[in-house]
């Protein structure tokens, strides 16, 4: 990546949303896994959707947190 691209304002705004997702998601996550008392309890699975307004875009990840 060059210096223009990490500078780009579109790159920048990315990154500042991911960033936002990451901290909100975290944060809910543990809320709920101290809400349902499943420290040490296996596996969580989550799924996590991003859509766009105005756009096709409906991007799912999925996967397991270790609760141990």
């Amino acid at each position: 990546m060059t210096k223009n691209m990490e500078a780009d304002p579109f790159n920048i705004s990315v990154r500042k949303f991911l960033k936002q997702v990451g901290v909100t998601s975290q944060r809910a996550i543990e809320e709920a896994v101290a809400a349902g008392n499943l420290r040490g309890k296996g596996k969580l699975t989550v799924r996590a959707t991003v859509t766009a307004k105005g756009t096709d875009l409906n991007h799912v990840v999925e996967g397991e947190i270790d609760l141990g």
